[in-house]
């Protein structure tokens, strides 16, 4: 990643769901290139894990997306220390498998509360902090154009995210800040084992979705990451509402 080395000298990034897979690989690469860096997340051990990693250039919170005021402590630390954000990368997310009949009201405002809410006021408490030129990445999902058994809550949750990309960006484009999404296939992380799945149907349904997607493998952290910091970085300064799938294929044959 040569060719962005130190592209984020002195710019002040911040990382919902940063503690772990996309969001810390994610965190790595900015502190990596001068950037500081705010990262949230929920579990204890995984904000210690990523203070120790991560260092003095980035600042570790605890921040429940599910309820958008514990937001608020977090945005105005921003504020005190740093007055401005130039980088949001709403990425914090979760999901749970489920079939259609036994789908229940409290899955879907649960989905709901952390995928769509949290993403939304994320951008919305930050918004007075983003400078001119500043970039918003959300995350969202191959499962935006893929229809798959089980997930309908949240492939929905992440279609309504990839429409806040294109109405967010609108409407912060008079500000010169750009809004867009990187939409992640079945990549490598902790994730997949948040869907409420046993390790005999995860082994499954990983053999299933390894079989179907076109370049034969899961994807790496890292890989989602290239996508991050391009959108990141002035090499993207007219790119705005836009979605960059990194999928190996899965969506698009």
């Amino acid at each position: 990643m040569t060719h962005f080395n130190r592209n984020f000298d002195n710019k002040i990034v911040l990382i919902t769901g940063g503690t772990s897979g996309i969001g810390l690989e994610t965190a790595r690469q900015f502190v990596a290139q001068g950037a500081q860096v705010i990262v949230t997340g929920v579990t204890v051990q995984r904000l210690d894990e990523a203070r120790q990693e991560l260092g003095e250039k980035a600042l570790v919170l605890v921040a429940d997306l599910r309820k958008p005021e514990s937001l608020d402590a977090v945005i105005s630390e921003i504020s005190e220390r740093f007055g401005r954000l130039d980088v949001v990368f709403a990425n914090a997310g979760a999901g749970t498998a489920s079939p259609l009949e036994a789908v229940t009201e409290a899955q879907i405002n649960e989905q709901f509360a952390l995928n769509f809410n949290g993403t939304f006021f994320t951008v919305q408490k930050a918004a007075p902090l983003l400078s001119k030129g500043a970039s918003v990445i959300l995350t969202t999902s191959f499962l935006n154009s893929v229809g798959t058994p089980g997930l309908s809550i949240l492939s929905a949750t992440k279609a309504a995210v990839r429409s806040l990309a294109r109405t967010l960006g609108a409407e912060l484009a008079p500000r010169g800040i750009r809004v867009n999404a990187v939409s992640p296939g079945p990549i490598s992380t902790p994730f997949h084992g948040k869907l409420g799945l046993s390790d005999a149907q995860l082994k499954e349904v990983a053999a299933g979705i390894e079989a179907s997607v076109p370049l034969g493998r899961f994807g790496e952290a890292g890989e989602v990451t290239k996508a991050v910091l391009f959108l990141a970085s002035d090499q993207a300064s007219f790119i705005t509402g836009d979605e960059i799938v990194v999928d190996g294929g899965l969506s698009q044959f």
